[in-house]
């Protein structure tokens, strides 16, 4: 038996070194992988890492937890596969490109042309790879990487069609507009913990505004707090809490009628005279909760009921807030009054709170998911059909807001501001320093911004999902029935589709009057509808592929969405 050093001439790494040069010489994996064949399988899903970056500390804890996983289920008369994979889509590739070659929009890219910019992540998706192969073996972890599996291969690419047609046959997919946090940096929205990565205190404005109402019964004009100016424009209803006590107020310095929250009345500015108005400024504020802009998520550190200046205003009136639902009242800007039928009224929910603001909220339903679900509610925006969303892909006013078209938002807030105090229309301007979410990779603020997004229907399934749970074995167990079960429990519909190009586009192919859809879920169904041969499903390799109506030749062909998939969750159809 060969001699081991002992105390302090034990050296660990050398020791460790001559483990791994006899588990290569007898071939120890592959070797246990032969002679536990034809036994029950353990099947075990490796989540797959970016090769655009080397391992770091939190990948090679993980592996080591997932190699004593499965040395322990083979230890226990299993045989499990094991195969590495390779993440190769999605931002952090586009991320890397971008920076790469200067590219700021989406415009950009499709100048380039979207073959060039995709065969450029293509180049660099493995580019660690050796690296990433040396340090794992390093660590002593047994895993496949001569036959591991990479997400851009077509077989990969083409069980992602698969899964997502089951869903289409199943009526789980619809189409609809999803309230996200979006990078403007990056051209794209991100998942709410990406979000979360990232706070910054920054100041931002923060000002009153008053809306008149048509109404000459009530009289007076709602008064409404935000630290977001750029979304007055967009502007189409005006939120209160229908169980609030309101009041009435007269300014006795300018003759103007306001309508708060009684329990907000201490925020309107003190106006002793038309020439000695404050600045309004508001208290530093701890975070933004989950919503980028926060036009109302600001929670001051202290909560303070002082009363009503009555040198400056007189109570005319108190009633609930339920007396102002339904009330029409004069738009701010012009920019949207075709929608005025519906548009420019108020609305009540209990998101409204009485911690922040003036108890009521202006909703911009692109730029805000609470805004989006009220006025979705209230019949303003319909579900399912085309939102006007008045900022581009790059954060600018598009030609529909005409004084501020093509105008970073943030930049215009001051033009904003300038142009409701022309209008008469402003209460009180300040400031506020406040904790705000910039995107993680491109260090841009993020806006909370409608986007069209596929969806998979996960609410119509929750019941199922509970129910399996309840039969999943967790460790520990408390999980299953407390993190995990809560967080089923608070399922939203998942969307799964991001407008890039570095991915595996959406299968669904749309007539031109969008009255005729086609999903295709593999290859084969592809050629045989289009007649097309089919060798790779980037973007670049499909776009083109036309299929022809099925109601004849009077109503054109199809085109493919432009869009791609989120793979997540495919691994157990790609592998097996």
């Amino acid at each position: 038996m060969e001699d081991v050093c002992e105390g302090k001439d034990f050296n660990f790494p050398k020791q460790e070194e001559k483990i791994l040069e006899m588990w290569e010489a007898i071939d120890a994996f592959q070797t246990q992988l032969k002679k536990t064949e034809g036994k029950p399988e353990y099947v075990f899903y490796d989540g797959p890492p970016f090769a655009t970056g080397l391992p770091h500390y939190g990948h090679i804890l993980a592996g080591t937890i997932k190699d004593i996983v499965t040395r322990y289920q083979t230890a226990r008369g299993h045989h499990v596969t094991r195969r590495f994979g390779w993440d190769c889509h999605g931002l952090p590739v586009e991320f890397e490109i971008d920076t790469k070659l200067g590219i700021k929009s989406r415009d950009d890219v499709l100048a380039m042309g979207i073959d060039k910019y995709n065969e450029e992540c293509r180049s660099v998706v493995m580019r660690y790879s050796k690296e990433w192969e040396k340090i794992i073996s390093r660590v002593g972890r047994w895993i496949d990487f001569e036959n591991d599996y990479k997400t851009l291969d077509p077989q990969f690419m083409e069980s992602v069609w698969w899964v997502f047609e089951q869903l289409w046959n199943k009526d789980l997919v619809y189409r609809g507009f999803k309230v996200m946090p979006y990078s403007t940096g990056c051209k794209t929205s991100l998942s709410n913990f990406e979000a979360g990565l990232n706070y910054k205190d920054v100041p931002d404005p923060a000002i009153m505004v008053s809306f008149p109402l048509k109404d000459e019964a009530i009289g007076g004009a709602l008064v409404a707090w935000t630290t977001t100016p750029w979304t007055l424009p967009s502007n189409l209803a005006l939120c209160v809490n229908a169980t609030f006590d309101y009041v009435k107020v007269r300014c006795k310095a300018t003759g103007a009628i306001y309508i708060v929250a009684e329990s907000r009345l201490s925020q309107l500015p003190v106006k002793k005279t038309k020439a000695d108005v404050p600045n309004g400024t508001v208290k530093k504020t701890k975070d933004l909760g989950t919503k980028a802009g926060g036009k109302r998520k600001g929670i001051p550190e202290e909560k303070v009921a002082a009363p009503l200046d009555s040198s400056s205003y007189e109570v005319l009136e108190t009633f609930k807030g339920s007396a102002l639902v339904g009330k029409k009242y004069q738009p701010l800007f012009d920019y949207f009054l075709e929608l005025s039928d519906a548009a420019f009224i108020v609305v009540a929910d209990n998101y409204v709170t009485d911690d922040s603001g003036t108890g009521v909220v202006h909703c911009a339903p692109a730029f805000g998911e609470d805004d989006y679900r009220v006025c979705s509610d209230a019949n303003i925006v319909k579900k399912g059909e085309d939102l006007l969303i008045p900022v581009d892909a790059n954060g600018c006013f598009v030609e529909k807001v005409a004084d501020f078209k093509g105008r970073y938002v943030k930049d215009a807030d001051k033009d904003i501001i300038s142009a409701v105090k022309a209008k008469g229309r402003l209460v009180s301007s300040g400031s506020i320093m406040h904790s705000y979410p910039f995107c993680w990779r491109s260090e841009t603020p993020l806006l909370y911004r409608a986007v069209p997004s596929w969806f998979v229907a996960v609410e119509k399934i929750k019941d199922q999902l509970l129910e399996n749970n309840k039969q999943t074995t967790w460790v520990p167990d408390y999980v299953k029935e407390k993190r995990f079960h809560n967080w089923l429990e608070n399922a939203r519909d998942w969307a799964i589709s991001r407008s890039r190009f570095w991915g595996t586009p959406l299968p669904v192919w749309v007539s031109d009057d969008g009255e005729e859809k086609v999903v295709v879920g593999s290859i084969e169904k592809l050629e045989e509808l289009s007649g097309v041969k089919v060798t790779d499903l980037h973007r670049h390799n499909i776009d083109h592929i036309t299929i022809p109506s099925g109601r004849g030749p009077n109503y054109g062909v199809l085109r493919r969405v432009d869009d791609v998939l989120y793979s997540n969750g495919v691994i157990n159809c790609s592998l097996w």
